[in-house]
């Protein structure tokens, strides 16, 4: 298999809102920031893929107006996914794997300030028998942490726990919306605090991806993608066992990730229940470092916080801190996508 690396990452300072930036006002820098880690010119990318969603522009095709930002003409090899961009780091992955490119630009961006982002993301479930009931984000979470303490595979404190460490985690991390102590909070849909539910915010990433000798010439150090592969649950929460990830057990399996051992994790758990589930399910012990870069909970830009997850372990990898780490990226309700990368120093 042709090897792929991710040779630059580069993200936004994630905030509450944004209001005085457009889209591609708060793109661009990201984009110009990632090719100068390599050197690169726009006219040097051979395929370029983003991520994003109209739902949160409130506009139909609303990514064309990022390409502005990208820089459309001479026109270029373009594509767009709907979703999380860690989906389009998988799409570019395949193109580069066809031998179709050997270069690839890979965005993500999303505005979640404009609006109500609860309400909004009930547009993504099951139109028939469960958006009409209108069930928001946090209290679906809800059910899951709810669940997953009547079978006594956390509590509260724990789960208290895994957001301060999280959080303690993202001092050192100048890009995070929350950093350090959080308080717990009152209780936002119970038995989730405020401290359990993720940051609220906008903001942007992007990654270089390159083969081969490519990758080795633009980056001292590049992540290797060793395998990657994504999986679904059923759309209707009636039929899961929302204690479990079966779909992120088998990406993990087909990206390699049980063949060694990792020592690093980032996992795209927005709520801190969601990453009792995704330990169990990749079966990551306690010598793993879990979210470094303090995850989800610290900065979660919708959207992008999948394909951050990506950057983040690329970036350990780039600064000889990871020899072997693992990332994951989700989409829907209580997990219902997953997607798994492993990726590897020289």
């Amino acid at each position: 298999m042709r090897e792929i690396a991710i040779v630059a990452f580069a993200q936004t300072d994630h905030l509450r809102r944004t209001d005085e930036l457009s889209e591609v006002e708060m793109l661009m820098p990201v984009l110009h920031e990632v090719l100068g880690r390599t050197g690169l010119k726009t006219s040097d990318i051979d395929f370029t893929c983003s991520g994003s969603s109209d739902y949160l522009a409130g506009r139909a095709f609303s990514f064309t107006m990022a390409l502005d930002g990208v820089g459309a003409w001479p026109p270029i090899s373009e594509s767009h996914v709907e979703m999380d961009g860690a989906w389009a780091l998988y799409e570019a992955w395949v193109k580069l794997l066809t031998g179709e490119a050997d270069t690839a630009l890979v965005y993500a961006y999303g505005k979640s300030s404009p609006g109500e982002l609860r309400d909004v993301l009930t547009r993504q479930l099951d139109p028939y028998y469960v958006a009409p009931l209108w069930p928001d984000s946090v209290s679906l979470a809800a059910l899951q942490a709810q669940a997953l303490i009547d079978v006594g595979d956390t509590d509260e404190p724990a789960l208290a726990a895994v957001a301060a460490r999280s959080r303690t985690a993202a001092a050192t991390n100048p890009h995070a919306q929350l950093r350090g102590a959080v308080p717990a909070g009152d209780y936002l849909v119970q038995p989730l605090r405020t401290g359990d539910c993720p940051p609220i915010g906008d903001g942007a990433a992007a990654v270089i991806l390159a083969a081969g000798d490519t990758a080795r010439r633009l980056c001292e150090r590049p992540a290797w993608i060793r395998g990657m592969d994504h999986r679904i649950e059923a759309h209707s929460l009636g039929v899961r066992d929302l204690t479990d990830s079966p779909s992120a057990r088998q990406a993990a399996e087909r990206a390699g990730a049980f063949e060694r051992p990792v020592d690093t994790a980032e996992l795209h758990a927005p709520f801190t229940s969601q990453e009792v589930v995704l330990r169990k399910a990749l079966r990551l012990g306690g010598d793993v470092d879990v979210n470094p870069s303090g995850g989800a909970l610290a900065a979660n830009p919708v959207m992008a916080a999948g394909l951050i997850r990506l950057g983040e372990a690329a970036a350990r990898i780039h600064r000889g801190e990871s020899g072997r780490a693992l990332a994951h990226a989700t989409s829907g309700p209580c997990l219902q996508q997953n997607l798994v990368a492993v990726l590897e120093g020289e």
